[in-house]
């Protein structure tokens, strides 16, 4: 990819129709002034003082603040929350988005999820965390809410470019994108083929139908739960990519960290990485990737060139310390120079690849 294409296919964002379905929760970061620190006086236990609350939509609201910040001009919001302040104040944060979000249905024994995460004011985004709380749903979600969501999205599916399924739940039965759900957007798919239709799934990659999918290596592998230093080899990758392809009937595009992502048509490539130095945070990267990812494939790009957007907006956000970073347009420019000049053979084929020092030595 040149320049002159890069600039092509983001002044195509603007013109870009989204639907964001899926998983929402509220971010609430806390700071903490550590000098106003109190003591109570009946327990004796510290008393942290809040001075300064900031909100913002995380899980799938992340791929929307990605979507509005890289262009896109027409964006809604398809999933459940409560009827609770953090689902009033996740609207709101998504309304500031230029974001419909009459398609949040609202059930009063369903708990909007939130992370609220405590953070001394001083800190410089690493020291000075304090333990993290987590607001989860422990219910199932109500056949009531799975019969509108289908309506709402058979309505507005003619006047969409693309449809980002986020299946971001751990617990079974209490995320939105429940088997009953997953069935009806595979066979949304098929009678919308000129939508794109992209799923980001924690745990479901492989009961996705005729629906474009993007794991990480270690959910490609069915790897749940990688601990630290935790690797997935190339080898087993080029094993898992036509095997996908295959079962879900569209393209696949494994993302593989820093080594960059792996796409499976028209054949197996790997479209290398951005290698970077100095202090990074990954955190909502695979989030924005998503957003980057699927503005590119929707403005006509092909998969090369969108695995490539997602690396690039994916480099963008981990240099942004301490939150999930937000990526615009003309930070993408200086990565693709980057890249150009750490790869100069461009994506590499599979069949090429033995390891990954094939793509360091170049």
């Amino acid at each position: 990819m040149q320049l002159p294409r890069l600039d092509e296919l983001i002044a195509n964002f603007s013109r870009l129709r989204v639907v964001v379905v899926g998983d929402f929760s509220l971010d609430k970061l806390l700071h903490l002034d550590p000098t106003l620190v109190e003591r109570s006086e009946n327990s004796g236990r510290v008393v942290h003082q809040v001075v300064g609350i900031r909100t913002s939509p995380s899980a799938a609201g992340t791929v929307v603040n990605n979507l509005a910040s890289l262009g896109a001009c027409d964006l809604h919001v398809f999933g459940v929350i409560g009827d609770d302040g953090e689902g009033y104040e996740l609207c709101q944060n998504l309304r500031k988005l230029r974001c419909t979000t009459e398609g949040l249905l609202r059930f009063p024994d369903y708990r909007t999820p939130a992370v609220i995460r405590p953070l001394d004011l001083s800190s410089d985004g690493w020291t000075g965390r304090h333990p993290r709380y987590d607001i989860r749903n422990r219910i199932p979600i109500p056949e009531e809410a799975i019969d509108r969501l289908s309506r709402n999205l058979l309505e507005i599916l003619p006047a969409v470019d693309a449809v980002i399924i986020m299946d971001q739940s751990d617990h079974p039965d209490t995320g939105v994108i429940t088997p009953r759900l997953r069935e009806e957007l595979s066979r949304l798919a098929l009678a919308f083929p000129k939508v794109v239709f992209w799923a980001d799934s924690r745990r479901n990659t492989r009961h996705f139908r005729n629906i474009i999918v993007k794991p990480n290596e270690f959910e490609a592998v069915g790897r749940f739960r990688p601990i630290a230093g935790d690797e997935v080899r190339l080898t087993d990758l080029k094993a898992v990519l036509p095997r996908l392809r295959s079962e879900t009937g569209a393209p696949v595009f494994i993302t593989f960290g820093e080594k960059g992502i792996l796409v499976s048509d028209p054949t197996g490539k790997l479209v290398p990485g951005i290698r970077l130095q100095g202090m990074l945070d990954p955190t909502g990267a695979g989030d924005t990737a998503t957003a980057g990812m699927v503005l590119a494939s929707a403005a006509g790009a092909t998969t090369v060139e969108t695995a490539l957007m997602g690396n690039l907006v994916a480099a963008t956000t981990i240099k942004q310390i301490g939150t999930a970073g937000v990526v615009r347009p003309d930070q993408l420019r200086e990565g693709l120079q980057q890249w150009q000049e750490q790869h100069p053979r461009g994506a590499v084929d599979l069949d090429q690849l033995q390891d990954m020092t094939d793509i360091d030595m170049n």
